[in-house]
């Protein structure tokens, strides 16, 4: 799915079409933080993505902490040439031509074979620390640029990935919803602001 020249209204619509088709993420575990991407969302984001040169034909992208691989599945129809979804809960499963699940914790993944890591892990805010795994996974990794949606409130995200001796910058910010379930139960979806880091290694 080619994102330049004309027409880039109608590709991003019809990515964004492509991935409300997904199976969607069950979202069942409060333990887990599953907060799904939304289509529009995960749309703008990979467009952000190939827009900045990050991802073509020659990609290999792992999409950790994949929930129903929104994320994934969006790089690998914007060309990717290989997509891996990381996932340990099972219910998330379904198939998807062109793409290739692991269905393991994150410690299972060999970090290697890969040049784009994307994901939306778990915010640490059930579970202080859940996002640590995550990250420093895709920290010790073979990437060569990283993507990670994170809450705007996160204040630890850069100071990490420095540890690590990777440099970040802001590549998108927005609004998303949290269930219900995640807001205490109220009745109605909360909404919290989000940021999109880009990392490279420094």
């Amino acid at each position: 799915m080619d994102f330049d020249g004309l027409g880039f209204s109608m590709r991003l619509r019809h990515l964004a079409m492509a991935l409300s088709k997904l199976p969607p993420h069950p979202q069942h575990d409060v333990a887990l933080e599953q907060y799904a991407t939304e289509g529009d969302f995960a749309a703008r984001w990979i467009a952000e993505i190939v827009q900045r040169g990050d991802l073509d034909q020659d990609t290999r992208v792992v999409d950790l902490g994949a929930g129903n691989g929104i994320l994934g599945i969006a790089c690998h129809l914007a060309g990717a040439t290989s997509t891996l979804l990381v996932e340990k809960d099972e219910t998330c499963y379904h198939h998807y031509e062109g793409v290739e699940w692991l269905l393991a914790d994150i410690s299972e993944w060999n970090q290697k074979d890969v040049d784009l890591v994307i994901m939306n892990p778990p915010w640490g805010a059930q579970t202080s620390r859940a996002d640590r795994p995550f990250l420093e996974a895709a920290f010790s990794s073979d990437a060569k640029v990283i993507y990670l949606l994170h809450s705007s409130n996160a204040t630890h995200i850069q100071s990490l990935a420095e540890s690590f001796n990777w440099m970040g910058e802001i590549a998108l910010e927005g609004s998303f919803k949290l269930p219900a379930k995640y807001e205490h139960h109220r009745s109605r979806e909360g909404v919290t602001q989000v940021t999109v880091w880009r990392f490279i290694r420094n």
